[in-house]
């Protein structure tokens, strides 16, 4: 599929498998099951190794659209994206956000860039290249297709670029210790933000931020200047290859929405999340916010604007939680709306303790 007129739907779930609000957009014709190209979710899991509430939805939704597209479930999984995020902590309202894609793009480059969805993945990433360089490479590549796929003429206009990607699992570990594979770490838990990381910085790559040839092994999780502005990554056991998400504007989209972009320093950066929604209206009329897209980490330092912070000293509820609660209850102060969508574990996007963030607006 080529860029075209993209349409977003944003669904208030109940629970994880709660699929009730999308069939009821396909049983009114207002979204049809052949248009869907990614289903994007904050599920109330824990957003660890063991949250079962990511694939959990994702089966569910899976399993509707074969049914409604008269298909078996891995035919969906070869055609739609189902990239779940768990963890709802704080205010932030569990949902999906549905992307679709109809109709036929202009024959000319309008004068007006919308917005502009662009999807991709990889082939399986083995687990000795979880974490390292081979990761970088393979999602760079599936980046630029995703880019290429959204007809996204610069990478100026990328504004924002999800990916979720897999861990190493205790199976995986086991199997390696017995053959001698080395792996980039031996805990699963750990091996969320290597993939995380080096998913990011594959983002950077392809997006120009820096050059392959610049990053290796030993800067994944390590060197925190690489970090890319408009990357969001999340890692789960419930798939074995990354799938690619690019939002943008382009020439060449005839939606009614646009997404704009900034970089939190912190995750008390307010004027981020503003100058995120001013960079989406530009000179357009607009509706309203769709949806807010950003990433939150807990700053390395253990300090945040000089005061101290005891996060990482929590043995009880990690990092990644903690954050995700802070910046959903920032952003819905801004937008005095509690729905977000804020995915924990920064790294290598953006600085120490802050993260990338996007917002989708509706525009006239």
């Amino acid at each position: 599929m080529t860029a075209s007129a993209v349409d977003v739907f944003v669904l208030p779930s109940s629970a994880p498998d709660d699929t009730g609000e999308i069939a009821a957009l396909f049983d009114s014709g207002r979204l049809s099951p052949e248009d869907v190209v990614c289903i994007l979710g904050k599920t109330e899991g824990n957003g660890c190794v063991n949250d079962f509430s990511r694939g959990l939805a994702a089966t569910a939704y899976r399993q509707l659209l074969a049914d409604r597209l008269g298909t078996s479930p891995s035919d969906v999984e070869d055609e739609v994206l189902l990239m779940m995020s768990g963890g709802t902590e704080g205010v932030m309202t569990p949902h999906v956000t549905v992307f679709a894609r109809s109709g036929s793009e202009p024959s000319e480059p309008t004068e007006e860039k919308r917005l502009a969805a662009g999807v991709a993945h990889t082939e399986p990433i083995p687990p000795s290249e979880i974490g390292r360089i081979g990761q970088v490479e393979r999602t760079k590549d599936a980046v630029e297709a995703a880019i290429a796929d959204a007809n996204i003429a610069s990478n100026r206009d990328v504004a924002y670029v999800q990916v979720k990607c897999p861990l190493l699992t205790a199976d995986q570990i086991a199997d390696a210790d017995g053959s001698g594979t080395p792996l980039c770490v031996s805990e699963s838990i750990e091996s969320m933000a290597y993939s995380r990381g080096a998913s990011a910085l594959g983002v950077g790559v392809a997006t120009n931020e820096f050059d392959l040839a610049e990053v290796s092994d030993d800067t994944i999780c390590s060197d925190r200047s690489y970090c890319s502005t408009v990357a969001s990554t999340s890692s789960g056991s419930e798939l074995a290859h990354s799938e690619v998400l690019v939002l943008g504007n382009s020439a060449m989209a005839t939606s009614n929405y646009r997404i704009g972009n900034a970089v939190m320093e912190d995750a008390l950066d307010v004027s981020a999340v503003e100058n995120a929604v001013e960079s989406a209206a530009g000179e357009f009329a607009t509706d309203g916010i769709v949806n807010i897209f950003a990433k939150a980490q807990a700053s390395s330092s253990g300090t945040i604007r000089g005061r101290r912070h005891v996060i990482h000293d929590d043995s009880d509820i990690p990092s990644t939680r903690h954050a995700r609660s802070v910046v959903s209850s920032v952003i819905g102060a801004v937008t005095g709306d509690p729905l977000a969508y804020v995915s924990g574990g920064a790294e290598h996007q953006g600085p120490d303790g802050g993260g990338p963030v996007a917002a989708l607006l509706s525009v006239e």
